[in-house]
């Protein structure tokens, strides 16, 4: 994602996430990834990505228009779902043995769902961007509130080592959603591990208040390949703590917590301290706890709308 430069507005804040531009034809610029058996498309690959990834005959790729990658049932109908995945984890071994692409970083990752698909089909977290996936993530942003009603946020330091945004401020809690898991269940194993808060108090507290939807271009302060299209969606939780529970680092992925009241998380926000995707997080949270209003906020519409973009694939269903 985009980086953020000081002293910007809520609304150009979102612009680090939501950068895709909405003039392009995008069959027009980029590969479209296909699966057997469908006539949707399920990514956008980069020209240059698709002259770099090393594909094998499990793969046909279009170069005359309308471009495209298309992968082959090798199966022959009987087994499509695990065709599409083997040819994805063959070409996955492929780059991670010649170490092709900075994103993946020579490493495997966890399997992510590609939930536009109408079967089940994955394929590695970290490869995921270079085609152009709808990736999923799950939050919990967590705040106590005192005897007058005066709200403080728990804000997480990310780690220094981590491959995007270090060191940067986050909420309390997020994750992406694993191929075999859903969002509630993400954000449980996401407490535990992170902010060490136990999983009966987490389950009876938490409440699902809604999703936000961006269409991210990944730019010059990502550390992999830049101009990787990455449609997301980001399932909201809050969660309001008593006041004697205190999250605490419990994996290397958080440097520490801060108990931050809303001004200063604010002030924080239009600094640019924020991990622009966790930033749009609390954004949203300012809306539906009546701290940015229409009455304060002159895009405030604007804002509302760029929160909730339409993706150019199919939604998931749980």
């Amino acid at each position: 994602m985009t980086g953020v430069p000081k002293g910007w507005t809520y609304l150009s804040l979102l612009e680090a996430c939501d950068n895709f531009p909405y003039n392009i034809v995008p069959e027009e610029v980029y590969y479209q990834l296909y699966l057997p058996n469908d006539d949707q498309p399920h990514g956008y690959l980069l020209p240059e990505i698709v002259q770099k990834m090393p594909w094998t005959s499990h793969f046909q790729v279009t170069h005359s228009q309308p471009r495209r990658v298309t992968v082959v049932d090798s199966s022959g109908g009987k087994d499509t779902a695990g065709a599409v995945n083997a040819a994805f984890q063959e070409l996955i071994d492929i780059c991670i043995e010649r170490n092709l692409f900075h994103i993946i970083d020579g490493k495997h990752s966890e399997p992510f769902k590609i939930v536009s698909a109408r079967y089940p089909v994955h394929m590695e977290r970290f490869a995921s961007a270079l085609f152009g996936i709808t990736s999923q993530g799950a939050y919990i942003t967590a705040y106590t509130k005192a005897a007058d009603g005066a709200m403080k946020l728990w804000i997480a330091r990310r780690a220094a080592h981590l491959y995007t945004s270090p060191g940067m401020l986050d909420a309390t809690v997020a994750g992406g959603i694993r191929a075999d898991s859903n969002p509630l269940d993400t954000v449980i194993h996401e407490a535990d591990e992170e902010a060490s808060l136990p999983e009966d108090l987490v389950r009876q507290r938490t409440r699902s208040v809604g999703v936000l939807t961006y269409l991210c271009v990944t730019g010059s302060n990502f550390p992999g390949e830049k101009g990787l299209v990455i449609p997301d969606i980001i399932y909201l939780h809050d969660l309001e703590l008593p006041r004697d529970v205190v999250p605490k680092p419990h994996d290397d992925e958080v440097e520490v917590f801060y108990s931050m009241t809303v001004g200063e998380v604010q002030k924080a926000l239009l600094n640019g301290e924020f991990k622009p995707d966790s930033a749009a997080v609390l954004i949203d949270f300012f809306i539906r706890h009546g701290v940015i209003r229409a009455d304060n906020e002159r895009d405030f519409i604007e804002i509302s709308t760029r929160l909730h973009r339409r993706l150019p694939f199919r939604w998931p269903k749980y």
